[in-house]
């Protein structure tokens, strides 16, 4: 991204824009104070009206404007850790997304079938993630 870490991370740290870059969150229902302390949560929707389910992910590590590692509920298929690491670079940030399912159903599921549908979701997460943090005015 084409901004350093701290303008990412004031994107990941405001919790109302979480719907607008993590992509099948629909909406966002409550944004607890401390967020994005540990433990604190994000309660939110996943999936398109009418066919949402209440959600809530929860901060397990926050390290301001380096890493954020996230334990996201995902009925019905389960949990999954996601961890996001910033690091400077000279043109900006270099962001990593990783997400490992932890348990529930979808802990069944081969690595590399999973991977064939995480990662282009957390492709066009981390796109949207970017245009957040660097407000383009006219479209790539």
């Amino acid at each position: 991204m084409k901004v350093g870490p701290t303008r990412v991370f004031e994107v990941l740290a405001d919790g109302w824009s979480y719907t607008a870059w993590v992509v099948g969150a629909s909406h966002v229902r409550a944004v607890e104070p401390s967020w994005p302390a540990v433990g604190a949560r994000i309660h939110h929707s996943f999936g398109a009206w009418p066919l949402v389910l209440r959600d809530d992910t929860t901060v397990e590590v926050c390290e301001p404007a380096s890493r954020l590692v996230l334990l996201a509920n995902g009925r019905p298929l389960g949990r999954a850790r996601v961890e996001l690491r910033l690091e400077q670079e000279p043109s900006g940030t270099r962001v990593t997304m990783e997400e490992t399912v932890v348990d529930g159903p979808g802990h069944l599921v081969p690595k590399s079938v999973m991977d064939r549908l995480i990662v282009p979701r957390n492709r066009e997460s981390l796109g949207r993630l970017g245009a957040l943090a660097e407000r383009p005015t006219s479209p790539s």
